[in-house]
């Protein structure tokens, strides 16, 4: 079998490594616009695997990549941009599609793509990351024996060895719009920067990391969720980028409402905000590391689950969190999961989905675990806690709930 990989960034680097290690495709095709990197990643890889240049902007190009794939893996950001697009090419070419989408606007503009799916005979599971993703997966998990009424997602990553320009855009972009949230049953926004948001703020405890002010995100669980959890009355998505001095930058350029994509003229040039602030903002990120003593990039994901079991209230607390891995690979693990779980048939829904409404929770944690394992990185870093009606807290064994 074969996949094509759009992007080998942080994410698709991961993504594509991850893919060899679990054995389950032949041939991997990479498409980049940047081919000597792209040769670089295959060189480490044991299956055959080709490098392409491919522009995004280039329907013809994107669909010259796909062409004869099983299934195409898209990693390329930021995906405001890029998102519907490259879907739009895949159901084209009639491939299955998986990407890792966290851009709430896009993953809007996705789902009107679904009957077009359909149509063409194409699977695209969008938002196959680590939130969207594996969030959505354990809260769908939980539904097997709580009666969810409530979700609560908190995320934190940072001190990756190099960060790209697409991932700061989306940050900035992230920022600058309304954040949907799922509160009393119903749909409501909030801004960033207005009291609306700041009211949601929280300190969240993130295990193996660190205890850090988390602020709302427009992440797509807060839309998607409560369409595929019968009965779910709340549903939050709260974040910060690490170290939170490098947070407080990029929202301080924000607030300065230097992120137009409109150019200016400056000293007889013709320059683009957004583009200049981007700059700016990767340019004080190495300082900003040390400052704040960031060695190795680390990631969490936290997801607070609340219903009722047997007539009594319970939450369950889901916790991922690691020194050494940060956004590569609590995104690109996942995405790998997706695209190989496609490949072997085990999504067969037709039509654009979030993962909560066409993945196996089971298949993914079980997979997740091999890939782990298979790349060296150890066992899965969950940490389960049950808290009853009465506030007692208990520690899970994961493997007693997830018979992998």
């Amino acid at each position: 079998m074969q996949v094509a990989v759009l992007g080998c960034g942080t994410v698709g680097t991961t993504a594509i490594k991850t893919l060899d290690a679990l054995g389950v495709f032949d041939t991997i095709t990479v498409g980049d616009i940047n081919v000597h990197y792209a040769e670089n990643v295959a060189d480490t890889c044991s299956c055959e695997t080709l490098c392409v240049k491919c522009n995004a902007e280039d329907p013809g190009q994107l669909r010259e990549v796909m062409k004869d794939s099983d299934v195409v893996l898209n990693c390329i950001g930021p995906f405001y941009k890029y998102g519907p697009p490259i879907l739009t090419a895949a159901i084209e070419e009639g491939v299955n599609y998986v990407d890792v989408c966290d851009d709430l606007d896009a993953t809007m503009e996705q789902l009107k793509l679904h009957q077009k799916a359909i149509q063409h005979n194409v699977s695209a599971l969008i938002g196959m990351g680590s939130s969207p993703g594996l969030a959505n997966v354990l809260v769908k998990f939980c539904e097997n024996f709580l009666d969810v009424k409530s979700v609560d997602i908190y995320h934190a990553h940072g001190g990756e060895e190099t960060e790209g320009a697409a991932v700061v855009k989306h940050r900035i972009h992230s920022m600058n719009m309304e954040i949907p949230v799922f509160l009393n049953g119903s749909l409501q926004y909030v801004r960033l920067f207005e009291e609306s948001g700041r009211a949601l703020e929280e300190l969240c405890e993130f295990p193996g990391v660190g205890t850090y002010q988390v602020y709302a995100y427009p992440h797509p669980e807060t839309i998607t969720l409560p369409q595929h959890i019968t009965g779910v009355q709340r549903v939050t998505n709260l974040g910060l980028v690490l170290p939170p001095g490098y947070a407080e930058l990029i929202k301080g350029v924000v607030r300065l409402g230097i992120t137009a994509e409109e150019p200016i003229s400056v000293n007889g040039q013709r320059v683009v905000p957004l583009d200049f602030a981007v700059a700016f903002i990767l340019s004080q990120r190495e300082q900003l590391l040390k400052k704040a003593g960031f060695t190795e990039p680390m990631g969490s994901l936290k997801i607070v689950v609340g219903g009722e079991q047997d007539g009594k209230k319970e939450k369950y607390i889901f916790a991922l969190g690691s020194r050494g891995q940060g956004m590569g690979e609590g995104t690109g693990i996942p995405a790998a999961i997706g695209a190989a779980l496609m490949a072997q048939g085990k999504i067969p829904a037709k039509g654009v989905l979030p993962p909560e409404a066409s993945v196996n929770p089971l298949e993914v944690l079980s997979l997740a675990a091999r890939a782990l394992r298979s790349t060296g990185k150890g066992e899965l870093p969950f940490i389960i806690e049950r808290i009853d009606e009465q506030g007692k807290r208990t520690k899970i064994d994961y493997k007693k709930i997830f018979p992998l």
